[in-house]
């Protein structure tokens, strides 16, 4: 890697040394002075190219040495690349599962550019997917078949026009957010979601107002202004706004005003972390989008994008599983789970998983986790197996049972 950091460093130093653009601009000026010079005195024409031949040359030289070290130095930074990222075969399968569903594979492109506000992109892949599939249900028609197919991208018209307004909305705030500061959309969307915000516990509301309330405190003063303004404009918003915040934030709230009293010192004061500005309009926005796609019902991260990057991830253990199995001539059946172990980051764990104490295996949804009224969980094979349909003891307690009595764990 360092290699290729040493590479890149020369290359882009090159870049910023390259004078290809000067000396071409240099030769245009040239050039147009000539031709100003003949205009006004074609008799000395012949002299004035004379004249331009030796700086023309002199120039198309220096930009023909100068593409000789970018073309040299862009060599031996693939070389670099190839030498570290070496070429290897992809993992290949005979079982392609999406292969049957291309609606969902439709979905999940149409909804990634809607999420990062490509909408024109996303509006032209949904006009193509319904024309493609509009011409296949032609050539079904023309064979005298009756075809039933689903929405190309799994949504109805509504559903589909209703997100893409919901997305337009949301980057409308969060451009107001992170290029203008302004929190006033934020907060117009909080306060009309303000019920299903505060059936998931979210506090995005107040930290929008807390927000608003430290910008007017830290806002420069207006010239002319008497001093303590800002603060006073400050307080009377919170007077306005926290009111109804009292009960869930007191603690904070009396901080912040608390620290009204060191105003003149506040970096020094023992309020300062509270008014520390510098990462809060990234987290507040952060904080915006994942409470917007959690009401859509959608998570903070773009499926497509996480489902890439999970892929990238588990790609080296496949392609190690791939070699093994090439060696021992071995194949892996099973198409509902991967042959090994993938470890993931905790931010790509969004499903808990049991592993039966007794039987040591994963279970499934037609061998599910059940709870024993001793609340001990078990897998459903082996309750079964010891029960055989009579009483049983638990397996980790001496308290007796009916399998009737077990009942489902949903995870």
């Amino acid at each position: 890697m360092d290699a290729i950091l040493k590479e890149h460093q020369k290359v882009w130093n090159s870049s910023r040394k390259s004078r290809t653009i000067d000396k071409t601009q240099e030769i245009i000026d040239a050039l147009q002075r000539a031709r100003d010079n003949i205009a006004a005195d074609p008799p000395s024409a012949q002299i004035t190219l004379a004249k331009l031949q030796n700086p023309v040359k002199a120039s198309f030289d220096s930009i023909t040495d100068g593409l000789k070290e970018t073309h040299g130095g862009h060599n031996r930074y693939t070389k670099a690349l190839d030498k570290l990222f070496k070429d290897k075969p992809l993992p290949s399968s005979d079982i392609d599962a999406l292969s049957s569903h291309p609606a969902l594979v439709n979905r999940a492109l149409y909804l990634h550019l809607l999420r990062e506000g490509l909408f024109d992109v996303a509006s032209t892949l949904h006009s193509e997917a319904e024309a493609k599939q509009k011409a296949q249900q032609d050539v079904a028609s023309a064979m005298g078949l009756d075809v039933l197919m689903e929405h190309p991208l799994g949504l109805d018209k509504t559903l589909s026009k209703n997100m893409q307004e919901q997305f337009t909305n949301m980057y409308y705030i969060l451009s107001e957010l992170k290029e203008r500061h302004n929190l006033q959309p934020a907060i117009s969307w909080a306060r009309s979601n303000a019920g299903a915000l505060e059936a998931r516990g979210s506090n995005l509301e107040f930290e929008l107002c807390r927000l608003r309330y430290v910008s007017l405190f830290l806002e420069s003063p207006i010239p002319g202004e008497p001093p303590f303004a800002r603060q006073l404009r400050a307080l009377q918003y919170a007077q306005q706004e926290f009111q109804s915040f009292r009960g869930r934030y007191m603690s904070e709230i009396q901080q912040l005003i608390g620290a009204m009293a060191f105003s003149s010192n506040l970096e020094d004061s023992p309020y300062s972390l509270r008014f520390d500005n510098m990462t809060a309009w990234d987290e507040v926005s952060s904080s915006f989008t994942k409470e917007f796609c959690s009401l859509l019902e959608l998570s903070a991260d773009s499926p497509l994008y996480v489902a890439t990057t999970a892929g990238a991830i588990a790609l080296p253990t496949l392609l190690k599983l791939q070699m093994i199995q090439k060696q021992k001539r071995a194949e892996w059946t099973s198409q509902n789970e991967l042959p090994v172990e993938t470890p993931l980051p905790s931010t790509y764990q969004f499903h808990s998983i049991f592993v039966c104490p007794v039987s040591k295996e994963q279970t499934t949804d037609h061998n599910p986790p059940v709870m024993l009224p001793c609340c001990h969980v078990i897998a459903q094979e082996s309750l079964q197996k010891l029960s055989k349909g009579a009483k049983f003891k638990c397996p980790y307690c001496p308290v007796e049972s009916h399998p009737r009595e077990a009942k489902r764990v949903f995870l």
